[in-house]
């Protein structure tokens, strides 16, 4: 059976983007590596339009002359699994093992989830939102970067509550704190 993983880098209030977009201090090439190895194991990630947008980079990356060695790794790493999109505005998908869905079904994710062997991973905080009022989030990945913003998108929704256990922490040099809780049944 495979774990619902919701994993995004934040503001330390809280916030996957700032109200004018992304963060200068989201990403270097140590926290890089660890995302790769987080991310190793994800068989399958779930995507709205818009994060599926962002992410669809990853199909062509290691392409790229001056992508260093931790993007190539991760391009790959993103290659190999499947992706679902869930949009009823996206006219189609522009990557390989890439399928579109119209409406995000609870029963169908937790289905999922348990005919899996490996890991899935919901990412973008509006799709996260729908799983975890749903209850389908096993494990929370917070990388809490070194800075506040005071708005934008949140990573969690405002209308839920769901009890966590903590199961990892881990400090990077550029200040970024990773903070990994499961899910209290």
């Amino acid at each position: 059976m495979g774990r619902l993983i919701y994993s995004m880098i934040t503001s330390l209030d809280g916030y996957v983007s700032g109200p004018h977009g992304g963060f200068d201090w989201a990403l270097d090439e140590e926290l890089h590596d660890f995302i790769n190895r987080q991310f190793a194991d994800v068989g399958t990630y779930l995507y709205g339009r818009r994060m599926y947008e962002t992410m669809v980079y990853w199909e062509t990356a290691h392409l790229e002359p001056d992508q260093p060695q931790v993007g190539i790794d991760y391009a790959r790493v993103w290659q190999a699994a499947d992706k679902v999109v869930f949009s009823k505005t996206l006219a189609e998908v522009s990557s390989e093992r890439t399928r579109l869905e119209r409406t995000f079904d609870p029963e169908t994710i937790e289905r999922w989830k348990a005919e899996s062997d490996s890991d899935l991973s919901v990412d973008g905080p509006t799709l996260a939102a729908e799983a975890i009022r749903a209850g389908l989030v096993d494990e929370f990945g917070l990388f809490i970067g070194p800075g506040i913003v005071g708005g934008g998108k949140p990573f969690f929704p405002g209308d839920v509550h769901v009890d966590l256990e903590l199961l990892d922490d881990k400090r990077f040099s550029s200040g970024v704190m990773f903070l990994r809780y499961a899910t209290r049944r």
